[in-house]
């Protein structure tokens, strides 16, 4: 398995849970992270070496990320597995994905690239590369259907790993914080390029919504060390020691139950708050080349998961230059102090949760095992 960042971490770990209990000796090794590890799983490579976005972005990391693309490419091949899971990371995976199809290896492909949103030419390249592609949203199962891919649609596993319902007052308790503060949860990324991008600007919002909200605290919860302390560089740059603002590792689910409102870099853990039911602005911002590559390319009207999967714009998005501290401080203020147009977000979040959950990991495992030559349920060798 590979998978390339924290949400990946994630899904490859409940993978790896889920397949161990059909498959009890099979060993799982390749690139993951801390989450993965913990549940058994050998990884050769840090995953932070593949957590890059963006177009310009990727061109600093390129060398170093083809560097161990072609070493465990060449130690896969070596020692072939039964089974190759590539989980998210497309352009470090597909193109490794072919090359181990080619060799031989059955070879899967979990969560579509965006194809819907933009660059939908990937379909035709998922199709050279892998032998069967495991779809998170429903809408994706038809796209590749259509397109001769051989496809299973699992669902979200944040659907089921996120409870029905969290209590807000018994996680502030939990986190100490009081019963009746404004309480943001601000969510600036898990790659080390999101920080970079996002901190300043989140930093300078939080210190905009304190001035109109004195009362307001803070959550940001940061999954790495290397993440971490880049926040906290930024927050001594921004001059921001005076916040109410307390860093946490991890646990994103903590802090977005115990908040009002969230504020988001747009990517998987707006779908984490969504399935949690909380209100939130929605930013997004790269590198001013690869926002110019980008929006030439998407298809979209939303950007944000959550208002793609609810197809309507149910919480407001501020994109690049739009993504000021002024304007998202100013959705923030607005979201906090209305009561009733949080609890419809709210409401909303509660339907779109209970339709996607699809107790995804086990319907993953069952659709991997029959690929696996050699188990009870048939083998499927690699076209």
């Amino acid at each position: 398995m590979v998978a390339g960042e924290a949400s990946g971490d994630l899904l490859g770990s409940q993978l790896v849970e889920a397949l161990r209990g059909r498959l009890p000796e099979a060993v799982f090794c390749g690139i993951g992270g801390p989450r993965m590890v913990a549940a058994g799983f050998d990884s050769w490579f840090p995953q932070e070496a593949l957590a890059v976005r963006g177009f310009v972005e990727v061109l600093r990391h390129l060398p170093a990320v083809l560097a161990v693309r072609r070493a465990l490419a060449k130690r896969l091949q070596a020692e072939p597995p039964q089974l190759f899971v590539g989980i998210d990371a497309p352009e470090f995976n597909l193109a490794l994905e072919r090359r181990l199809k080619r060799s031989g290896v059955v070879t899967v492909h979990l969560v579509s690239p965006q194809v819907w949103a933009w660059r939908p030419g990937r379909v035709e390249t998922l199709r050279a590369a892998v032998s069967r592609v495991l779809v998170l949203f429903p809408f994706e199962e038809a796209i590749y259907r259509a397109a001769g891919v051989p496809v299973t649609y699992v669902g979200h596993p944040l659907a089921d790993e996120v409870p029905e319902r969290i209590d807000r007052e018994a996680m502030r308790v939990e986190l100490r914080l009081p019963a009746l503060a404004p309480v943001v949860a601000v969510l600036p990324g898990s790659r080390q390029s999101e920080i970079t991008m996002m901190a300043g600007p989140f930093i300078e919002t939080a210190k905009l919504i304190a001035r109109r909200v004195p009362e307001v605290r803070f959550l940001v919860p940061l999954v790495t060390r290397e993440t971490r302390a880049l926040f906290e560089e930024e927050i001594y740059r921004r001059d921001a020691r005076e916040l109410s603002m307390t860093l946490l590792f991890g646990h994103a689910q903590d802090a977005l139950g115990a908040c009002d409102v969230a504020l988001a870099a747009s990517g998987t853990v707006t779908l984490e708050a969504a399935l949690t039911h909380r209100a939130m602005v929605i930013a997004y911002r790269v590198a001013p080349l690869s926002w110019a590559i980008a929006s030439r390319l998407v298809r979209v009207r939303h950007i944000g998961l959550p208002n793609i999967l609810c197809g309507e714009p149910v919480v407001p998005e501020f994109l690049q230059d739009d993504a000021t501290p002024e304007n998202l401080a100013q959705a923030v203020v607005n979201l906090l102090g209305d009561g009733p147009v949080r609890r419809a977000v709210e409401r909303r979040f509660e339907r779109l949760h209970g339709d996607m959950r699809r107790n995804a990991a086990e319907r993953a495992a069952d659709a991997l095992v029959p690929l696996i030559p050699g188990t009870r349920a048939g083998a499927l060798q690699p076209a």
